[in-house]
């Protein structure tokens, strides 16, 4: 026990010994990272600079590109660079942070889709009412208090699991420190904190999914009362990605976060911990904004602005 409250380091794993396959590993981690800072960069310089963007949705889409880039960076470029110089090692106040802000930044995903699914539900079967309800000081407001629930939320978590001894190994088998992977790691009875992982998991992320689930069910219910035509499928097609990606990062993070910690970590675990720590960021951008006719035309405008002055 002396030795475990001693450790001052951990191992994490990687997706392959190979080095072939280390470098395959760091270069579409790379590709995807720099696809998800540049999507959601755009994203940010966009709805910042044309004041037509300056309306709740768009408030709302620039504080999740913010929080998706930021999301990404904690985990992908400390993976890339262990990959290629196989070096597998992380300090315990390394571990530390990364576990603090992967469970805040899950958090606030989390929150912001919730938040996001209520905007586009006033937006369409409440529009007269839409101005009032979804003012700039609410949206402030909402976005405000979800990251102070964030920070008390991640500090709870984190503080419980590090105040365990780890003694059984200091390998964690995922490629980045996670909550899961710790708690199997720990020699002292580990079953407060899964149940308060499971009773909060479900509790927030069910209570989130229920709730987004029931503003599309709304938002389709009205959509299904305009009359066929472009409006209608463009209403389809922006909703059902959503519902997509929201399913992807929840049913994922679902299955790694309350599997029980007496069945032992899988090559399956790091692969699912994917689905819900890179392709969302990487997708929220194409789904959200890109496909979004209003953020295209401003976009277009920007680049036409920056060529010519480029070329004065």
């Amino acid at each position: 026990m002396s030795n475990s409250t001693m450790m001052m380091e951990f191992l994490l794993m990687g997706f392959s010994d190979e080095w072939e396959l280390r470098v395959l590993h760091a270069i579409s981690f790379s590709l995807m990272y720099l696809m998800t800072v540049i999507g959601n960069v755009l994203i940010i310089t966009v709805t910042t600079i044309d004041k037509r963007l300056h309306t709740p949705m768009y408030f709302f889409l620039r504080n999740l590109a913010i929080l998706d880039a930021c999301y990404i960076s904690v985990t992908v470029p400390h993976s890339c660079v262990n990959s290629l110089l196989d070096r597998i090692t992380i300090s315990k106040t390394g571990c530390i942070t990364q576990v603090f802000l992967v469970v805040f930044f899950v958090f606030m995903e989390l929150m912001l889709l919730t938040i996001m699914a209520q905007d586009r539900y006033v937006a369409i079967c409440h529009p007269l009412h839409y101005p009032v309800i979804m003012n700039h000081q609410v949206c402030v407001q909402m976005t405000l208090a979800s990251m102070l629930s964030g920070l008390i939320y991640s500090g709870f978590h984190t503080g419980n699991t590090f105040r365990l001894p780890f003694c059984q190994s200091n390998v964690v088998h995922q490629f980045f420190c996670d909550i899961p992977s710790l708690l199997r790691l720990s020699c002292s009875d580990t079953f407060s904190n899964e149940v308060l992982i499971l009773a909060s998991g479900m509790g927030i992320g069910g209570g989130c999914f229920i709730f987004i689930i029931r503003s599309y069910i709304y938002i389709f219910s009205t959509v299904l009362k305009f009359p066929r035509g472009a409006e209608r499928a463009k209403a389809f097609s922006t909703c059902v990605p959503h519902i997509l990606v929201v399913s992807i990062f929840l049913s994922s993070g679902f299955y790694v976060y309350l599997k029980p910690t007496v069945i032992s970590a899988t090559i399956q675990d790091m692969v699912l911990s994917v689905f819900y720590s890179i392709v969302p960021p990487l997708l929220n951008p194409i789904t959200y904004s890109l496909r979004n006719d209003q953020i295209k035309h401003s976009l277009w405008k920007i680049m036409k602005r920056i060529f010519y002055l480029g070329n004065l």
